[in-house]
This record gives structure tokens, C-alpha cells and sequence, in this order.
């Protein structure tokens, strides 16, 4: 068999967990990680009542600069392969926001949820996420409100506490830091409420007579972004959904899960709590063919988190890089956190996954070499293969 650049795959494909190193991690997509936590930490954990889950399946899309295509085209890509996960019955299709990163494609959700609108018909779209102490929570909240209105009842807005930029693109960005989130999250929380016509802001309140137009009957679902128990533990206290990156912590989702759970406090936004885990995963015909096409979103992660950013347009050029960190704490941690085989076994590992951390939906990141790779992974995972 052709491998490169790791070990410690099971006879299935899929990569077993290596032992945890000190390594950088990225937090600029949903906000800086927790410490390591031992494994104790990270056992299975039984669903609420019991019963078994039934595996709910979304996507995560962050428009990768996928071969030699430009970023333009990957905001193209972003579209098809909407259009692909809606026909194949995905419940969610969500979008994120990063600013000055070459290898990724959209630093505006928004715009891309807008054209998904049209461009769909069922699947639920949303932002995962709007870094929100990048905006006033005045536009933010007019703009989602929007959103729900050319597609009521579709529309997630997915929110995070951390740049989706390095500090200096955040100054650029005029960022207020992720210090102000709780504030702008009330302020965002009370303009939405108030626009669906559910809690009116009282009168004398220093924002009472500023709306978020367009008014209307719905809202859009409104979720927390997380990489810790505490962030968890902030969605749950203001009675939102939570997701957790999976992908960037170095921990499983079920304690922050659980955190979530046990703080959460019913809402006018939702009466009973809904978590969900974002993984890499990714599927092809054989286990050797999946571990070779994600190399290259691999390669550029290390690169990446080893401080010299890289995009890597070929499966050779990522392997080779690859063999360079065999062995590596880093590696160790990349490919740990990665889930790819044949379609069988990935699947496997996604219910797998649900059933252990208690999440009721898990978020698949839409990966591969092409457009055409990614897509057909998500045919290989579909609910309805």
C-alpha cells in the first residue's frame, strides 16, 4: 500500500488517535483552544435518554483554494457543492469567514449564504461563523434578518468570539477583540428578538428606538461557536445552539458538550438544548485513495501551524512534505484529527462519534483535492446512501 507522511492506521484506513504533543493550533476560525485534557476526560458519553442516535449529517464549508484554482473560483466551488449537499439531503450547509488567508476563499459568509438562497431549495444555510467583534451587532442583525427573509426558515447564524484573521489583519478590520463578545452578543440577541416581534425592546432602553430592518415573523436560529467548555458554557446560559470545533481543539466534543447541557437555560430563541461537533472527514473509494487526496489540506495545515503558511496544489508535492514530519508531535496532531477512509468506515466514525460526545449533529468539513473529490465525498456520506 502507498502511505506517506503518518502511521498508526487501523486495517480499516481510518487514523487512530496518536498520543497528544505541545504544538501550535489554529484559533482563528471559532476562538482560541482549551489546555490538553487527559483521557480520562474524553470518554464516551451515552445520549440523555439513553437511545440510541440517529446520525445527523451537515457541512461545513470554509471555500478551499483547492489545485490551481484562484479564491474566486473556490467561492464558485463553495456554491456547487451547496447545490450538492442540498440534493443529497445534508439538514445544514454553513460558511465561514476568514480574512488573509491565501488557502482559504471567503472572508464574508453573508454574501455566499445570499447566493445560496437562490441557488438552493431545502437545506438549512448559515455562518460558521461571523466573527461578530468584527461588526456592529446593529448590521450583523440587519443583515441576517434579511437573510431570513429571502429564505424563512433556512437561515443559521453561526457566531464566533475570535478574529478569522491574525491580530494585524484583525486591526485592519478595525476588530473591537473577542473581550467584547458578551456585550455584542446582548446587543445582537435583543435586536433579533425584537425584529421577529418576540421580546419588543422596552421603551427607555438606550437602543429602543433603533430597529433592525427588515422586521418580520421569524428569526434566523442563532448558535455559539466553541472551543471550550467555557464558551459551551456561555451558549448554553443564554439558551442558543452551540457547535464545537472539533477540527482546531485538542479535545473530543463531549465535555464541552456536556458542559453545554448542564448550564443550558431555556430561551426565546430555543426551548431545549442542541449541540453539534464540526470534524475533517473525508471519504473516497478506498482508504489509500482518501488518505492521498486529503493530503494536501494536511500538508498546508502543518505548514500552517508550524509558522510558514503554504498551499500545496499536488497530491506528490503534500506527500513529500508530509514524509518530512513523520514522526512529529505536530503530524501527529493533524492526522489525529482527521477522519478519512472508504465510505463505510467513515461513516462508522461519524456515528461513532455522535453516539460518544452526545452531539445531536455532526458538521462533515467539506474536504478533498477538487471540486469534483469533495462532492463525491459528500455523495459516499450522504443520509441517503
Amino acid at each position: 500500500m502507498h502511505r506517506r507522511g503518518g502511521e498508526g492506521r487501523s486495517q480499516h484506513g481510518l487514523r487512530q488517535g496518536p498520543d497528544r504533543g505541545p504544538v501550535r493550533h489554529d484559533d482563528e476560525l471559532f476562538g482560541s483552544t482549551e489546555e490538553n485534557r487527559s483521557q480520562d476526560e474524553l470518554t464516551a458519553r451515552a445520549p440523555p435518554n439513553g437511545v440510541a442516535r440517529v446520525l445527523r449529517l451537515s457541512v461545513l464549508d470554509l471555500s478551499p483554494v483547492t489545485g490551481d484554482a484562484t479564491q474566486a473560483q473556490a467561492v464558485r466551488e463553495t456554491i456547487e457543492v451547496a447545490r450538492a449537499a442540498d440534493r443529497l439531503g445534508y439538514d445544514r450547509f454553513w460558511v465561514a469567514e476568514h480574512h488573509n488567508i491565501a488557502t482559504l476563499g471567503s472572508p464574508n459568509p453573508e454574501i455566499l449564504i445570499a447566493a445560496l438562497t437562490q441557488a438552493t431549495s431545502r437545506i438549512r444555510l448559515g455562518s460558521g461563523g461571523v466573527m461578530l467583534v468584527n461588526y456592529s451587532p446593529l448590521k450583523v442583525a440587519e443583515t441576517f434578518m434579511e437573510l431570513e427573509a429571502l429564505a424563512p426558515g433556512r437561515i443559521d447564524l453561526g457566531l464566533g468570539r475570535a478574529l478569522g484573521a491574525d491580530a494585524r489583519t484583525g486591526g485592519a478590520l478595525r476588530s473591537v477583540g473577542s473581550d467584547a463578545f458578551p456585550q455584542y452578543f446582548q446587543l445582537l440577541s435583543s435586536w433579533l428578538l425584537d425584529a421577529a416581534g418576540k421580546v419588543p425592546i422596552p421603551e427607555g432602553h438606550p437602543i429602543f428606538d433603533i430597529k433592525a430592518n427588515p422586521s418580520g415573523p421569524s428569526h434566523p436560529d442563532v448558535f455559539v461557536l466553541c472551543t471550550s467548555e467555557e464558551s459551551a458554557a456561555f451558549a448554553g446560559l443564554r439558551g442558543v445552539g452551540m457547535v464545537f470545533a472539533e477540527f482546531i481543539a485538542r479535545a473530543e466534543a463531549g465535555p464541552a458538550i456536556a458542559a453545554y447541557r448542564r448550564s443550558f437555560q431555556p430561551s426565546p430563541f430555543r426551548s431545549e438544548p442542541w449541540a453539534g461537533t464540526a470534524v475533517i472527514a473525508y471519504a473516497a473509494e478506498t482508504a489509500d485513495d482518501a488518505w492521498r487526496g486529503d493530503a494536501p489540506r494536511r500538508a498546508g495545515t502543518v505548514a500552517m501551524l508550524s509558522g510558514r503558511r503554504r498551499r500545496f496544489t499536488d497530491i506528490e508535492g503534500a506527500e513529500a512534505f508530509l514524509a518530512e514530519w513523520k514522526g512529529t508531535p505536530l503530524l501527529a496532531e493533524v492526522e489525529g484529527r482527521t477522519i478519512a477512509g472508504d465510505a463505510a468506515t467513515v461513516r462508522a466514525a461519524l456515528a461513532a462519534k455522535a453516539e460518544r460526545t452526545g452531539a445531536d449533529e455532526v458538521f462533515v468539513m467539506s474536504a478533498g483535492p477538487s471540486l469534483e473529490a469533495r462532492i463525491r465525498s459528500l455523495e459516499l456520506l450522504a443520509p441517503a446512501a
